[in-house]
């Protein structure tokens, strides 16, 4: 996938540090936003395998770090639930600024209470997804145990998470209570999905009940059976994301086509993320052109060897089929298979005895139909007379401009 460094301004003006997971194999034109689970970062197991397997999707996943946390400033003591969400919200208008509107909210535990909270804020969500969340934000306190006290009478103290000290203040605790989950599930308007395991020892699946129940269709619960709850379980993680496509697919169809200038015959080309990947985009088709993994590409498309063969073959077939169609004669299909290779000029009989390399295509073509041996042996000569042939064995001459 490519991944670019995504940074934007939270509400009180701190600079949240973020990732962009983008599609190799498609033009993204919509985008989620992932919030990672409490103590979390953009970086987990689930945040990062998620965010992966949906671009693979064609889906464009934003995950971030909350403030505080990761490479995100401010101060994670003094954030909270309500913090959160506001970074949410800041996160789905950056995309929205970027061009690609937040079409989907995805929270893993705590950030799925989150992002059942942010929904309200960002219109342009078509649907929302949890993740192992809890019903209620104030779920995370129970793993704080005796430091509430001291944390209500100190002002600040200091909790033990997952093996981790974390320093929490008391207003964090003040913006996770009180919190009208129920009534925001209530009142979502937007599709959900509610993913959890059942043998979720952090987040029970009672609290996946209680969201469904709160509720209103289109709503939908799917099991994430044999993971746990931060979902680092083999292939847990990936399989939550084809899941997520494909329930979000129906939300995401009448996605308009990106509009496109006339390019009048020029193809333009641009690097895709990735080490060598390219975008490939001509007047009405875009895809992908890469190395294979054996040359240090993600083989995510052809490569440029197979592009300049499939030229050739594709207007080879083309050439011969239409000299056909025009001579009304019997050819059924025709099939081309086209190899390229180095050769040395003392194997070769049609060329100077330099010594030096030479560049070879083996075109074997392969012609049906009720065919005559003339006929067979005019469409062979017509092979050589594509226009892609001509230029390649032509005076061509390749000017380059350097762009400012």
């Amino acid at each position: 996938m490519a991944t670019e460094k995504f940074t934007f301004t939270g509400k009180h003006g701190h600079i949240l540090d973020g990732r962009l997971e983008l599609p190799l194999n498609v033009k993204a034109k919509a985008a989620a936003v992932f919030a990672h689970c409490f103590t979390c970062t953009k970086q987990s197991h689930a945040a990062t395998r998620i965010a992966s397997a949906l671009a693979a999707k064609g889906i464009a996943v934003l995950r971030f770090d909350f403030t505080g946390l990761g490479g995100s400033d401010g101060d994670f003591a003094n954030a909270g639930f309500a913090t959160n969400v506001e970074d949410l919200t800041a996160a789905a208008e950056a995309l929205d600024a970027r061009g690609l509107p937040p079409l989907l909210l995805i929270g893993h535990s705590l950030g799925g209470a989150a992002v059942l909270a942010a929904a309200e804020h960002v219109p342009q969500a078509r649907g929302v997804v949890t993740l192992n969340a809890p019903f209620d934000a104030e779920h995370v306190f129970e793993h704080f145990g005796d430091a509430i006290a001291e944390i209500e009478e100190a002002g600040e103290g200091e909790v033990t998470l997952a093996g981790r000290k974390f320093r929490i203040a008391r207003g964090f605790l003040e913006q996770g209570r009180d919190q009208p989950q129920a009534k925001r599930i209530a009142n979502l308007g937007k599709a959900l999905l509610v993913m959890h395991c059942p043998q979720d020892e952090v987040v029970g699946i009672e609290n996946a009940r209680l969201i469904f129940e709160a509720a209103k269709h289109p709503k939908s619960f799917l099991s994430l059976d044999n993971a746990d709850h931060l979902l680092t379980e083999v292939g847990a993680a990936e399989n939550a994301a084809n899941l997520i496509a494909a329930w979000a697919a129906p939300y995401l169809a009448d996605l308009p086509a990106e509009p496109r200038e006339p390019f009048g015959g020029t193809v333009e080309v641009s690097t895709a993320g990735g080490k060598f990947a390219q975008w490939v985009r001509t007047a009405s088709h875009e895809f992908i052109a890469d190395e294979p993994v054996s040359y240090g590409g993600s083989d995510h498309g052809p490569t440029p060897y197979d592009l300049l063969l499939s030229a050739l073959g594709t207007c080879t077939s083309m050439t011969i089929q239409m000299y056909a169609e025009r001579k009304k004669w019997p050819l059924d299909s025709v099939r081309i298979e086209l190899e390229h290779s180095r050769d040395h000029a003392e194997d070769c009989l049609d060329c100077d005895k330099d010594g030096s390399p030479i560049q070879v295509i083996d075109r074997a073509i392969e012609l049906s139909g009720d065919l005559t041996e003339e006929q067979r042996a005019r469409l062979m000569e017509i092979a050589d007379k594509c226009p892609v042939h001509k230029t390649i064995l032509g005076d061509l001459h390749i000017h380059s401009t350097l762009v400012e």
